[in-house]
């Protein structure tokens, strides 16, 4: 999830640098990185799933700490999708967050 909301935010520069306001930047980036950080969720999730319907004493050690991962998944996606973006529009209302300048190479 960290990867998700690294590449979140690198959107959302990406399109600051392209010349789009704030407000479009998150709502631009967001939109192109909600499918990849949904299915990525929801596949990791998937995976777990197995653990989870095991009904053998030593799967049933650890089934508590897949469901803990599987919540721990749950809530890191929809701060990237949602808390992230709400975060960086609110930094921006603060002049907190400037365009990127690129470097010039002779």
């Amino acid at each position: 999830m960290t990867n998700d909301s690294i590449l979140l935010v690198q959107y959302i520069r990406y399109h600051l640098d392209e010349g789009d306001d704030v407000y479009q930047a998150v709502v631009n980036a967001s939109k192109e990185r909600f499918r990849a950080v949904f299915l990525t969720s929801l596949t990791t999730a998937a995976g777990l799933l197995p653990l989870l319907l095991e009904t053998s004493l030593q799967a049933q050690v650890v089934q508590p700490i897949v469901v803990s991962i599987v919540f721990g998944i749950i809530a890191s996606t929809m701060m990237v999708l949602f808390i992230i973006p709400a975060a960086y529009a609110v930094l921006a209302d603060w002049n907190l967050v400037h365009k990127h300048k690129s470097l010039q190479h002779e």
